[in-house]
């Protein structure tokens, strides 16, 4: 069935698209998105397809990949697909099979994770996703295209990317990205809020660190209309980081779900910067590996603020890290060392 499905779908689609764009159509790339019949997939799928995330000439195949169980339910979100008619559609492939999932693939968002349940300790879920995250780095290293974009959602996302990089033998370490954009956008939008301007105006603010509540939104070069600005030192330390922080769970607390849409959006954000670049002047938040600036041991997957240009990104040297900011990075090192310390077995 899901053979079938997958070569229907993309013949169709193919030929639709084509019939729409002519001859204009640069060549297709494939884009995977793994727990793509979960919340953040189904709000981040259709976005993907209509172009938002790559473009409105870049035609893409879809790699929609998830658990055995939910086949049901990802055919059915193949089927929505379908009915959307969206011209940038050239392919599905929905499956449960990674080395399908993986096969050629360009770009991957791996939403996909083992949430953390009742009771559970972050070591647990920690050896818990490292088994996941073992597995699809030896996937994406044997099959995906040698030059993929991988961006990790599923958390604790910085750890599991480092696991999961640990995994690639034939692909470039620097490839392997975690997603902080989530946090920038939610910092982005609290100092607008406060200064009372639009969040597109808001410029030169970073997340370092670790996606928890340990990370650390930087906002000593902030500049808003393109003026250096700046907030009250007792609002900072006590409502706008405790905000960024904490806004997941705040979240949950109010639908009794997680963030899922905004999620997606940071994800798509991620790569539509990472393709088309930072604006001139400013930077952005993704989590990388480690080259030892700011202090970070090498390797760790740590949030830097980047500048991204032709596709590659540079971290952003030399900014002034007060003691204030020093004594939360201190923390946050320190959370990412005992995390990986923690799955030291599975890096071996």
């Amino acid at each position: 069935m899901q053979k079938f499905l997958q070569k229907v779908i993309t013949n169709n689609l193919t030929r639709a698209s084509m019939a729409h764009f002519g001859q204009s159509l640069k060549p297709p790339v494939r884009v995977a998105i793994t727990g793509a019949a979960g919340q953040i997939g189904y709000s981040l799928i259709f976005r993907v397809a209509s172009g938002e995330m790559l473009g409105p000439n870049q035609p893409v195949i879809l790699h929609l990949i998830d658990l055995p169980f939910a086949m049901t339910a990802l055919n059915g979100v193949a089927m929505e697909i379908q009915d959307c008619a969206f011209p940038l559609v050239q392919g599905i492939v929905a499956t449960d099979n990674q080395t399908v999932g993986f096969k050629d693939v360009n770009y991957a968002l791996l939403v996909g994770a083992k949430p953390r349940g009742p009771g559970m300790e972050r070591g647990d879920l920690l050896k818990d996703n490292g088994k996941i995250f073992t597995e699809t780095g030896k996937y994406i290293n044997d099959h995906a295209s040698r030059d993929i974009k991988v961006v990790v959602v599923g958390n604790p996302c910085n750890t599991n990317c480092l696991i999961l990089a640990n995994q690639i033998k034939d692909i470039p370490k620097e490839n392997f990205t975690a997603m902080t954009r989530l946090d920038h956008n939610r910092a982005q939008h609290q100092l607008a809020d406060k200064l009372g301007v639009h969040s597109s105006d808001i410029r030169k603010i970073a997340i370092f660190g670790n996606h928890s509540p340990t990370m650390v939104p930087y906002i000593d070069q902030m500049t808003a209309k393109n003026h250096k600005a700046t907030v009250d030192q007792q609002w900072v330390t006590q409502t706008f980081i405790p905000t960024v922080q904490q806004r997941g769970a705040e979240i949950i607390k109010a639908r009794k779900l997680s963030s899922a849409a905004s999620a997606g959006n940071a994800a798509m954000n991620h790569i539509t910067t990472w393709v088309n670049g930072t604006p001139e002047g400013d930077y952005t938040s993704m989590a990388i590996p480690s080259d030892g600036s700011y202090g970070v041991p090498k390797g760790l997957i740590f949030s830097f603020p980047v500048t991204v240009k032709n596709g590659k990104y540079s971290i952003v040297q030399g900014l002034p890290i007060s003691p204030f900011y020093q004594g939360l990075l201190d923390k946050t090192i320190k959370e990412l060392v005992d995390e990986r310390n923690a799955v030291d077995h599975l890096l071996k």
